[in-house]
Formats: C-alpha cells, sequence, structure tokens
C-alpha cells in the first residue's frame, strides 16, 4: 500500500480525491472520461435533471453494458468449449483410419 499515489478525479461537478496503484492511473482517467462524457450526453437528451439524476443513469448505463460484455464472455466461452470438443473428435476420427 505505500506505493499508492494520490489522485483527484472530477465527476459531475464534485471532485474526489482517491489513493491508487499508480499503473492504474491511466485507466482511472479514461473512466472518468467516459463518465463524464455520458454524464453530458444524458444532460443534452433528459433536460430538468439534478447532477444525482444523471450520475444515476450513467451508472445505470454502466452495469447494464457490463452485464450484456459478460454474457458476451459466457456465449464465447461455451462457443470455445463446444469447438474444443470438436476438435478432439476430429483428431480421434483421424487416429481411427490412420490405424
Amino acid at each position: 500500500m505505500a506505493d499508492l499515489i494520490p489522485v483527484n478525479v472530477i465527476i459531475g461537478d464534485r471532485t474526489y480525491r482517491l489513493r491508487i496503484e499508480p499503473e492504474d492511473e491511466e485507466i482511472l482517467r479514461k473512466m472518468v472520461k467516459i463518465i463524464n462524457d455520458k454524464i453530458i450526453e444524458f444532460k443534452t437528451n433528459f433536460a430538468g435533471k439534478d447532477m444525482q439524476d444523471f450520475v444515476a443513469m450513467v451508472l445505470i448505463w454502466m452495469a447494464t453494458d457490463q452485464s450484456k460484455h459478460a454474457t458476451d464472455h459466457h456465449a464465447i466461452q461455451q462457443t470455445s468449449e463446444k469447438l474444443r470438443s470438436l476438435e478432439q473428435m476430429l483428431d480421434k476420427a483421424l487416429e481411427d483410419c490412420n490405424e
């Protein structure tokens, strides 16, 4: 923990002071930019809300997006397992033909 560096980030008009690993700074800054860009997008599309509403909307968007990617990852993993199984069956069939 001694290697943590202090970082200030601004998310939707508020400043947050964090202590992070130096190698995580770039990804943190990219994520903060994505969050703030989404807040601006929601502000443009949904007038009359307060900042807390926009931050909540971004959190819901991010959670939904992550869930979608998790489902995609699971489907890819299942497809890979099926392909490995097919490969094993083909290898066995080729061995049987060569005997």
